[in-house]
This record gives C-alpha cells, sequence and structure tokens, in this order.
C-alpha cells in the first residue's frame, strides 16, 4: 500500500492546482485560507488511504475533497467573512453556491487559474527571488525548507521573504487577469524568468544536499507547457524557453551515476540521453525562430542543441558554441556569459587562449565565491600540464563547494593533481552551459554568504 506523503510528486502536482482554484474562490486576499483548506485536504488523504489504500484516480479524490471543503468553509463564514469580490453575489445563495463552485474546479477553469497565479506571482514589487519561491511554495508545493535549501538560505529567512512577498500579493486585491492581452504581455517577461531561473536551479543550483535537482527542472517545464496553452503564451520567446529546458533536461539522466557522482560528458553514456525530448527541443526550437526577436532563451537552446546534436564530444562545434556566447554578450552581459565563452575558447584554440579569456572578464572579482570559477582555472591550467598551480585552484574551489557532489568532484581533481594525471578533461561540469547559474542567482548567494554566521 502506497501511503503518500508530502514530498511525493502527487503533492507536487495537486498542490498548485488545487490553490489555485481555492484562491480564485476565496479572493487573493484569502490565500492563507485555501491553504489552510489544502492542507486539510491532504491530512485527510494521508489518514484514510493509510487504511484504504490509495484510490485508483488520487487526484480526482482530492480535488473532490478540496471542492467539499470550499463549500464548507463558504457556507460556514460566508456572513463573516468576505470572499472573491467577483463571486459574492453568487456565494450567497444556495441555489448557485454550489454550482460556481463545481463550475470552478473544471479542469479547463483549473487550467486558467493556474495561470492567473503563475502571472500574479511575478508582482513587479518582488525581486526576481521573491518571484521564484513564491512560485515554488504555491504553485509546485514546496516547503520553507526545501527552498530556503534551494536558494542557500535559512528557513527563518525564507520564510520572512515568503511571508512578505503573501502580504504583497494579498495587497493586489484579485488575481491577475490572463484575458488582458496589454497586461499579459508586460508581465510575461518576468514569469518567463522566474520559469528560467527555477529550472536553472535545478539543473545546477547551490542546494546543500546535492548539484541536481530534477523535480525542480520538471516544475519549471510543466508551468512553461501550461504558458504555452494560452494563445497569448505561446510566443516565440516562450517557445525558446521550452526548447532550453527540454534541450537540457534531455541530459539529465546522464549526469549523475547510481552512487550520486557527476559524471564527466566524456564519460556519459549518450545513449542515455532522452532522445524524444531532444526531438521535442529541436521541434520548439524551430518555432521560436518565427518572430524577429533575439532573446537569451534563444541563443542558450541554440547552445543547448549543439551539445544534444554531437554524437560525441570531440563533434561538439565550439567554434559555433563561441559565436552564439559573443551575442549573448551582446544581449545579455554578464561574469557568468563571460566565464561560458572562455571556456569553449579553451576547448576551441586551447587552455591557454581559455586562460587568457578568463583572466580578462569584466567585474571577475563577482566569481570569486563562485567555486567553479576556480576549477575552471584548474582544469585549464592541468590540461597545460602545470599540476601545482591546478591543485591550488582546485584546493579554492574545494573550500567553497556547496554539496558533497560538488566536494566528491574536487576532491577527485585535487587527487589527480597530486598524481600528476596528465589526461585531457572535458568534465560536463565546465564544459557543458546547464552547469553555470545566472548572475541574479550569483547575487543572490553573495547576499545570502554574507548573512551567514563564519
Amino acid at each position: 500500500m502506497h501511503v503518500m506523503q508530502p514530498g511525493d510528486h502527487l503533492f507536487r502536482r495537486e498542490s498548485g492546482r488545487m490553490v489555485a482554484a481555492l484562491t480564485r474562490i476565496f479572493g487573493v486576499h484569502n490565500l492563507a485560507l485555501a491553504e489552510d483548506v489544502v492542507q486539510d485536504a491532504f491530512c485527510r488523504a494521508l489518514e484514510i488511504w493509510r487504511i484504504r489504500g490509495m484510490p485508483e484516480n488520487p487526484s480526482a479524490w482530492l480535488m473532490a475533497t478540496a471542492k467539499n471543503g470550499a463549500l464548507d468553509v463558504l457556507r460556514r463564514e460566508r456572513t463573516a467573512r468576505s470572499f472573491a469580490p467577483e463571486l459574492s453575489r453568487f456565494l450567497q445563495s444556495e441555489w448557485t453556491l454550489a454550482p460556481v463552485v463545481e463550475e470552478l474546479f473544471a479542469a479547463d477553469a483549473i487550467k486558467d487559474d493556474l495561470l492567473r497565479m503563475m502571472f500574479s506571482c511575478c508582482q513587479p514589487r518582488l525581486s526576481e527571488q521573491a518571484q521564484v519561491a513564491l512560485a515554488l511554495h504555491i504553485l509546485c508545493g514546496f516547503s520553507v525548507d526545501e527552498i530556503a535549501s534551494a536558494f542557500v538560505t535559512t528557513h527563518a529567512a525564507t520564510e520572512k521573504r515568503l511571508t512578505r512577498a503573501k502580504k504583497v500579493l494579498a495587497g493586489s486585491k484579485t488575481l491577475f487577469d490572463i484575458a488582458a492581452p496589454a497586461d499579459f504581455s508586460a508581465r510575461l517577461p518576468a514569469v518567463h524568468r522566474a520559469l528560467y531561473l527555477l529550472f536553472n536551479e535545478g539543473y545546477h543550483g547551490a542546494s546543500a544536499e546535492t548539484a541536481v535537482r530534477v523535480e525542480l527542472c520538471r516544475e519549471a517545464m510543466r508551468l512553461n507547457a501550461l504558458l504555452l496553452g494560452h494563445p497569448l503564451g505561446t510566443t516565440p520567446t516562450t517557445y525558446a524557453l521550452a526548447a532550453l529546458m527540454c534541450l537540457d533536461a534531455a541530459r539529465l539522466a546522464a549526469r549523475v551515476d547510481a552512487s550520486g557522482n557527476l559524471i564527466s560528458l566524456l564519460d556519459q553514456d549518450r545513449s542515455q540521453w532522452d532522445q524524444e525530448l531532444i526531438a521535442e527541443g529541436l521541434k520548439f526550437l524551430e518555432l521560436s525562430a518565427t518572430g524577429s526577436e533575439l532573446t537569451q532563451y534563444h541563443l542558450e537552446a541554440a547552445i543547448a542543441s549543439i551539445h544534444a546534436c554531437a554524437r560525441r564530444t570531440e563533434d561538439t562545434d565550439w567554434k559555433a558554441i563561441v559565436s552564439l556566447y559573443d551575442r549573448l554578450m551582446t544581449i545579455r552581459p554578464s561574469p557568468i556569459v563571460a566565464l561560458n565563452r572562455a571556456i569553449a575558447i579553451a576547448q576551441s584554440e586551447g587552455p591557454q587562449r581559455g586562460l587568457e579569456e578568463m583572466c580578462s572578464i569584466a567585474d571577475r572579482d563577482r566569481l570569486a565565491a563562485y567555486p567553479f570559477y576556480s576549477a575552471a582555472l584548474g582544469e585549464l591550467e592541468l590540461r597545460r600540464g602545470r599540476h601545482e598551480a591546478a591543485g591550488e585552484h582546485f584546493r579554492a574551489a574545494l573550500a567553497l563547494a556547496r554539496n558533497p557532489m560538488e566536494r566528491r568532484f574536487l576532491n577527485r581533481r585535487v587527487n589527480a593533481c597530486e598524481r600528476g594525471d596528465t589526461q585531457k578533461v572535458h568534465d560536463e561540469q565546465f564544459w557543458d552551459r546547464g552547469l553555470f547559474s545566472t548572475e541574479t542567482k550569483l547575487e543572490a548567494q553573495d547576499r545570502n554568504r554574507a548573512s551567514l554566521p563564519l
């Protein structure tokens, strides 16, 4: 008998749908009430399923329980509490109450409510990190501790951030209107950015537990698919973001071995790469080319497509990747993009050229706290046969490692230097675009590190 635990994928999927539907009924100012009803539904599921087993359709069971919980709350508190203003007249009479709630729990209505909630979470008054944290919590069912782990901060700091964000959300009075084209288009870039950060945190985050969090990638892809399902959301940029996610996610299964160790790109079994996801990513990339706008998502997806289409590591077209990074530097210049570019140049023109480019990165002091800057220096020095210099860089990176995966990997590199290994290394940790965090995340990590006790 399977007993649902709060971390199960079922919770992830259904929690957001239930909260979105209930918030639409109760009003955004009653978000806490919606969350309470969802929590009650899951508690009931734990109690009943432990005895009777999981029902044939657990999603439908949970939705029915949440719907009944909503009706109970509305009947009990409709005279003492104000609910969604646009629905108030329907909630006053028993004749209209049940049919309206039933209608709002229909599949199409819930899909729209999820989009409304997604856009509401990307309130311009909130920082990007707060937007992502809110989306993780409300739409994806992540706990405060899980979000704190993802963003390398404390439970208390995350709880405070979420509390403030929810207050801002409640102050907007109503959920975002996804039927207004101008408003939709104006907030769409913030939604894209939040989904990009969410996926990136999963693909190579700063969690203290693991360097790869598949569930974060999965949630970002699910929400982006929801965005593509809306007529106003099917833009070239959304397609480009979908392409990037699919192409990177296709390699997830091959990045980590059974013991949780990161696998180098050279040693990866490319037969494990998900060919269906690669094909889907390439299709989305083609669709993204229908407009005139060129975004960072287009360029990063194009880079990911070169990796995904190379049958062997040595088949990778590094000159094309360098060219794409050159264009990315003109659109969104940052030390991280420059670091990616320098590494691609090292692959194309040799380690000496890569080191020259790394040393000429503007604002490279902002990379000082990022372990893979020092590690990349170590790799290039190792390829030049300078084992002592490489070891110093790897030890500096090891001191900054954020999780056991990174520590094990960097320890192996330190040991390689001490043994005097001369083999060339093409590790995915350095030579794959998926490694590198965004500039925004680097800034967040700097702030978080500064706030922690020494």
